[in-house]
């Protein structure tokens, strides 16, 4: 039997030797169509190869492309389970050719790959093509040599193509395998085509046509893009007419069987072919960075997971099962696509997180559910407003209801439910129009209402496709906007991060082919659902409707990712270093620079940065995985991740694991910002200042990678510049500078006794002569150029060559003057030098002085009033202060 891995690496290595470049699976979320949710088909990582937007080293290639159809218009999950070809997850094999070749030579591949390759029987192959595509019809009967009867035209858009209402399209080749007259159903064509007998194998579209508003014109360079579900030809090739009975399908079906102690056949059937699906499809999406959430594609893989773990609940599963299952997934799929390998520790724990939950939920609500249906007969309809109610009370999902109903004959009231989804959104707005928010608030809840949530895409692409579903000028929505317009612009996803929790939000540009250049200077997040794009139009025009590509500044965002994981370390490096009562009081992640601000109630020790540094740099070159998680707020807390400072958060969050910290992880918080994939991306710490911000609060910038590496560049620079000034060597300096800074201490010393020496007169009689004023000696000075602290040691000085009296010394300085007073004990009990200070201080234009009554220090700006100060202490004297 050949194997599903078989199949895949045979398809792609038979294009590989027709020359064609064999090219990875891209991620099921679209970043070059944002009309799409997942990529559904295989030409969609090449669409705009196909529009000229693009080009590429090759001009033929091959993939086997990653692809999911459970939301938006194309949606099959309703049917999974049920049928013998439906997939919410399915690998589409595809050739292409950008103006190489075209349908001759499609058409020969084909052929020669399915008959001559894979050995299948001409007489079971059928090929259809565009009723008017006479060219493609000849074209098979020479290359195939197909009767004339199993090549069929169809008339219908089942066999013409196009990418949409204009663009690319052109007319299709359908080729049908029979699986036998033992199963139900005609060729295509036919009446009963929709049976199970001819089954659609390959699909062969011949884009030769440009659909413009005026009409259809040739395309300059016609291409070929082919696809052919993995599935659909291994059951081909594997001898069975259904998907679920191929290798790959029966190893996860066989597995889930012996887990959960049920038959994989009969009335288990549906809901094992359910669970080895949802497997698929919710371990793939989480791998391409796609978590559960209550909106957008977040919210259609927890509908995907949580139908899935309905159906372990229906088989009797007691304990959560899907994550169990994942190794088997792993084992299978993993060696065609690394990104499950490298995603498995996230897939499983992902699936248990939300099977735990679900658990809970599926309990009250099935509860709910059968005393609803108890009095309920075969064919009867619930009601839509007990639909709402589950889904809104107990976050049961309107199609998880519409499933479990399913197998009681039992309907929903749809439109009951939508009208009662209506009055709640209705309701939601009244109250908050109500509540007093801002008007601009207000805009802000009814975009989000009319439209949800912003899609972010950033966390895996910096680039990406966005439809515009708003613009707002001065407060206002308006249509569009033009050149030199500032605006607010929103699309339905974007890869754009907004400001939040610290890290400042991206910059970028805003483009599209028909001209549109626009700077997007900042990005905010009102509400915290919406992605708000700051943008200045620098030349053509946007509107709501167009789609626009957004690209952020990818190296700017590769700072920010960078700083951002930096504080993180950080964080753990403080509280480890300085206690667990160190905590965030605030952040800014920027660019250039972090900042990050926390409790400790006192500064940090030069050696204690240097050890925090240490421990953050020796994270970094460890180079660990940073590992993404997603909890309740409640459970992360629980699990020991720290709370951001200023981050809101919702329902779920986002929790960051990073470098190792002996068995556990060095650094666990809630974050909902972008970081670097390995510790080893931030490059380089260093702590650049650590000071105070207020009492018990203090503050750390830090600077990481080539911001990091010029800091210590421009300080080699400064040392080396220093240590030349002083022509000494960069090993040298610090030995020179100490023994620079001991001799100016000297010779300060030296110099300020030289000066006492000189204003008490040297000691020679020429010095300052004592004075008596009501019966008390008086020795008054000015000096010029003295240092203030040198004022109590000459005061002393005055005193002993006094034996009783008062001194008193005006030094000037630069303009101001200082004042000191002191007497001899004998005078200190009647007279108070404090009081002959302030006077004194009072005459040079200041206020205050202070000290002992023995001794007393002030000082003034006006040092020009030197002497009147001296003169208005004799006055106090005299008056017998």
């Amino acid at each position: 039997m050949t194997s599903t891995n078989d199949i895949r690496r045979s398809f792609l290595e038979f294009f590989a030797d027709e020359g064609h470049a064999q090219v990875p699976s891209a991620p099921l979320v679209p970043h070059n169509d944002p009309t799409l949710m997942f990529v559904n088909a295989g030409m969609v990582p090449f669409k705009n190869v196909f529009t000229g937007l693009e080009t590429r080293d090759y001009s033929t290639a091959t993939s086997s492309q990653k692809c999911v159809r459970a939301g938006g218009k194309h949606n099959d999950l309703d049917n999974v389970g049920y049928t013998a070809r439906h997939h919410t997850f399915f690998e589409m094999l595809g050739n292409f050719s950008f103006g190489d070749y075209f349908k001759e030579r499609a058409i020969e591949l084909a052929w020669n790959l399915l008959t001559r390759e894979w050995g299948l029987d001409p007489e079971r192959l059928t090929a259809t093509v565009y009723h008017d595509d006479d060219q493609a019809f000849d074209l098979w009967r020479r290359i195939s040599g197909l009767p004339e009867s199993r090549i069929v035209r169809i008339a219908t858009a089942d066999n013409f193509w196009s990418m949409g209402d204009t663009g690319p399209c052109g007319p299709c080749s359908e080729i049908f395998y029979d699986h036998g007259d033992h199963i139900p159903g005609g060729p295509p064509g036919s009446p009963d085509e929709d049976g199970d007998r001819f089954v659609e194998i390959w699909n062969l579209v011949f884009m030769q046509y440009d659909q413009r508003e005026e009409g259809r014109i040739d395309l300059p360079s016609p291409s070929i893009d082919t696809g052919m579900g993995l599935e659909r030809i291994a059951a081909v090739l594997q001898g069975t007419h259904d998907n679920y009975e191929i290798d790959l399908f029966k190893a996860l079906i066989a597995e889930s069987a012996e887990l959960t102690g049920t038959s994989p056949e009969g009335d288990t059937a549906a809901s094992h072919r359910v669970i080895a699906d949802h497997l698929r499809s919710a371990s793939f999406l989480i791998a391409d960075g796609v978590l559960p959430a209550n909106e957008g594609r977040g919210y259609v893989l927890r509908r995907i997971m949580r139908r899935a773990m309905r159906h372990a609940h229906i088989l009797g599963a007691k304990e959560p099962l899907m994550h169990r299952l994942v190794p088997g997934l792993v084992a299978e799929m993993g060696g065609a696509f690394p990104e499950l390998v490298r995603a498995q520790p996230l897939v499983e724990e992902t699936l248990n997180h939300e099977e735990i939950r679900f658990r809970r939920t599926l309990a009250n609500g099935l509860k709910l559910l059968d005393e609803a249906v108890t009095d309920m007969n075969e064919g009867d309809v619930l009601a839509g407003e007990t639909a709402f109610k589950l889904y809104d009370t107990y976050g049961f999902p309107y199609d998880l209801t519409e499933d479990a109903l399913r197998s009681r004959g039992l309907g929903i009231d749809r439109a009951g439910f939508d009208e009662a989804m209506a009055e709640q959104k209705a309701a939601a707005r009244a109250a908050w129009k109500g509540s007093g928010e801002a008007a601009s608030d207000t805009l802000w809840f009814d975009l989000a209402e009319e439209h949800g949530g912003t899609e972010f895409i950033g966390y895996t692409t910096d680039e990406g496709e966005g439809q515009v579903v708003a613009i707002v000028r001065d407060g206002e929505t308006v249509e569009q906007a033009a050149t030199g317009d500032s605006v607010i612009v929103l699309t339905n996803q974007t890869p754009f991060y907004a400001e939040s929790g610290g890290q400042m939000g991206d910059t970028g540009t805003v483009s599209d082919e028909s001209g549109l250049s626009a700077t997007v200077g900042d990005t905010s997040k009102p509400l915290g659902r919406l992605h708000a794009h700051h943008v200045t139009i620098d030349m053509g025009e946007i509107a709501v409707g167009q789609v626009v590509t957004l690209a952020i500044d990818a190296e700017r965002r590769a700072r920010l990712r960078a700083n951002h994981s930096a504080t993180h370390l950080m964080h753990a490096a403080l509280r480890n270093r300085l206690g667990e009562h160190v905590t965030q009081k605030g952040s800014l992640v920027a660019e250039d620079r972090l900042r990050f601000d926390f409790s400790h109630p006192k500064a940090v020790t030069a050696e204690e940065v240097a050890t925090i540094e240490a421990d953050v740099n020796a994270q970094i070159r460890d180079n660990a995985d940073v590992v993404t998680r997603l909890m309740t707020p409640d459970e992360a807390v629980e699990a020991g991740a720290l709370a951001l400072f200023g981050e809101k958060y919702g329902d779920e969050v986002r929790v960051l694991s990073m470098g190792r910290n002996g068995p556990a992880d060095y650094s666990v918080e809630l974050c909902g910002g972008t970081h670097v994939s390995a510790l080893g991306d931030i490059g380089l710490f260093v702590i650049v200042s650590e000071s105070a911000v207020s009492a018990g609060v203090r503050r750390i910038e830090a600077l990481t990678g080539e911001a990091a590496r010029l800091w210590y560049r421009d300080r080699e620079a400064k040392l080396a510049s220093a240590a030349d000034a002083l022509k000494t060597s960069a090993d040298e300096l610090p030995g020179r500078v100490a023994a620079l800074v001991d001799e100016r201490k000297r010779l300060e010393k030296e110099l300020a006794d030289a000066k006492k020496t000189l204003a008490m007169g040297g000691g020679n009689a020429s010095g300052p002569k004592a004075e008596t004023i009501a019966d008390t000696r008086f020795l008054g000075q000015i000096v010029e150029g003295l240092d203030p602290k040198s004022l109590r040691g000459l005061i002393d000085e005055a005193k002993a060559s006094l034996g009783s009296g008062i001194a008193a010394i005006v030094a000037v300085n630069d303009g101001r003057a200082s004042v000191a007073v002191g007497m001899t004990d004998d005078l200190a009990g009647d007279r108070d030098s404090v009081a002959l200070v302030r006077t004194a201080v009072e005459a040079l234009g200041g206020e205050g002085g202070g000290g002992r009554p023995d001794m007393a220090q002030g000082g003034g700006p006006d040092g020009d009033k030197a002497e009147a100060a001296l003169t208005a202490i004799r006055e106090a004297i005299a008056a017998g202060v």
